[in-house]
C-alpha cells in the first residue's frame, strides 16, 4: 500500500464511526417508503383473520363428498355466514370469503352441477379436506415480527405493514445533505463557457445518484470561487446539514481552500487520502453534528467516491443495517493490465454475461461513465487478468 494513503475498507468502517444513525420518527406509509426501519414491527392482526376460500365454489364437508348436497345460504368477501354447515349441506362461496362454521373442504364451481337449492358432484371433485382454503394466520399471527430493524421500508414490506394494520412505520429521519461545488473555473449547468470554463457537472450529478439510490434531503448550495472567504462563508451556511459534501478544493494545491476552511471552522479530519483509483484525494472528518466529506472535483473520480462512501453514509446515517453495496462474480470479456499500488474500479459494461472494461479510463471523461454500467473492481498489485478470469463487479443498474 502506497505510503500515506488509507485502504479502502478501512476508509469506510473509519466513515461509518463518525456518526450514529439518525433519530426515529413515525411516518405514514406513503412517506415511509425507501427509509429504514427504526424498530421491529409486529403483526397488529392476523391474516387472514379466519379461514377463507381460495376459489370460487362451494364450501362443503369432505365427509359428504360424494354428494349431493342442498345449498342452504351463500357466503361473499367482506362479511361473516350467519349459519353453519349441516351433513348434506353446502353454501354457495366466493374467492376471498370467510368458510361457514361446519364446513372444512371447497368444491370448486366447475365441479358442481346446480339446480335450484340441489347440487350434485361433476367432476373428481377436492383431492383432500381444507382443498381450496387459505388458513386462518396462514401469512402471520397477531404479534409477530414481520420488520426488523435496520431493513429497508421496499414496497412489499409497505403492504405487509399495510395488512398487518400499520398505518405508519418507525423510520429513521432522512439525512439532510449539502453540496458545495468548488472552482474558479466553473459556470452553472446551460449557461455558456468560455475556453477556460467547464459547467458545473457534479452537483447534479451527485443529487441525482442520491435520489435514484437512497432517500435523503439534499440542498445544493451553488458553486464556490477558489477563495478563502467565499469557502468558508459556504460552510458556515451548509452547518445545519447532517453531510456537507464538496467536490474540488481538497488537495494540496495553492488553490485548494476545502481542508483549511474547514479545519479554522473546527472541524476534526479524520483521513484525507486513500488507496482509490480513481478517487484518491479523498477527505472525511466531523464538523459539529455533521460529517463533512471532501470528493475529488474529476467527475468520474466524485461518481466513484460518492458510490463508495457517500451513498453507504447517507443509508447508514438513515439506519441501514447494511449500508454498503456487494460485489457480484462475472467473467471477464476482455484483458485487463497489472493494477498499481491503489484499488482500481473501471468502468464496463455487460458483454452477455461477461464484464468488458470500457477502452477509455480518464477520470473526467463523463461520457464513458454514462455508457458505463458496472465497475469492475481490482486490488491493488494485482497481476494482469485475462478473458474468462472471473472479477469482482459492482453493478451501477
Amino acid at each position: 500500500m502506497a505510503a500515506g494513503l488509507i485502504p479502502l475498507a478501512e476508509a469506510q468502517r473509519r466513515l461509518l464511526a463518525l456518526a450514529a444513525p439518525l433519530a426515529g420518527e413515525l411516518a405514514p406509509l406513503d412517506q415511509a417508503a425507501g427509509r429504514w426501519i427504526a424498530r421491529d414491527v409486529a403483526a397488529r392482526r392476523t391474516q387472514p383473520a379466519a379461514d377463507l376460500s381460495i376459489m370460487d365454489g362451494y364450501a362443503i364437508r369432505f365427509a359428504d363428498m360424494s354428494g349431493p348436497w342442498r345449498v342452504v345460504g351463500e357466503s361473499a368477501a367482506g362479511s361473516l355466514p350467519g349459519f353453519a354447515i349441516q351433513a348434506g349441506e353446502a353454501a354457495r362461496i366466493f374467492t376471498g370469503a370467510p368458510i361457514p362454521t361446519g364446513a372444512d373442504t371447497v368444491l370448486v364451481q366447475e365441479e358442481a352441477a346446480r339446480e335450484g337449492d340441489r347440487m350434485a358432484l361433476n367432476g373428481e371433485g377436492p383431492p383432500h379436506a381444507g382443498a381450496h382454503i387459505r388458513r386462518k394466520g396462514a401469512d402471520f399471527g397477531e404479534g409477530a415480527i414481520l420488520l426488523h430493524r435496520g431493513g429497508r421500508a421496499s414496497p412489499a414490506a409497505i403492504g405487509l405493514a399495510a395488512a398487518a394494520g400499520h398505518g405508519a412505520l418507525p423510520v429513521r429521519r432522512r439525512p439532510r445533505v449539502a453540496l458545495i461545488s468548488t472552482g474558479d473555473e466553473l459556470v452553472p449547468p446551460g449557461a455558456p463557457t468560455s475556453a477556460s470554463q467547464l459547467p458545473s457537472s457534479n452537483a447534479p450529478m451527485l443529487a441525482a445518484l442520491i435520489a435514484a439510490s437512497v432517500p435523503a434531503e439534499v440542498a445544493d448550495h451553488g458553486i464556490v470561487p477558489d477563495d478563502p472567504d467565499a469557502t468558508a462563508a459556504a460552510i458556515a451556511a451548509a452547518r445545519h446539514a447532517d453531510i456537507i459534501v464538496t467536490t474540488g478544493g481538497a488537495s494540496v494545491g495553492d488553490r485548494d481552500f476545502v481542508r483549511p476552511a474547514l479545519i479554522a471552522a473546527g472541524a476534526a479530519i479524520d483521513f484525507w487520502r486513500i488507496a482509490v483509483k480513481p478517487g484518491k484525494p479523498l477527505m472525511a472528518g466531523r464538523l459539529g453534528d455533521g460529517i463533512v466529506l471532501g470528493l475529488p472535483g474529476n467527475p468520474v473520480s466524485a461518481y466513484v467516491t460518492a458510490r463508495l462512501f457517500l451513498l453507504p453514509l447517507i443509508r447508514h446515517l438513515g439506519g441501514a443495517a447494511d449500508p454498503f453495496d456487494r460485489a457480484v462474480a462475472m467473467r471477464l470479456a476482455g484483458p485487463l493490465p497489472a493494477t498499481g499500488n491503489r484499488m482500481e474500479f473501471l468502468r464496463g459494461c455487460r458483454v452477455g454475461a461477461r464484464a468488458r472494461a470500457l477502452p477509455v479510463q480518464d477520470s473526467a471523461g463523463l461520457s464513458g461513465l454514462a455508457d458505463a454500467d458496472l465497475l469492475i473492481v481490482r486490488p491493488a498489485y494485482a497481476p494482469p487478468a485475462h478473458v474468462g478470469d472471473i472479477a469482482r463487479i459492482l453493478p451501477l443498474a
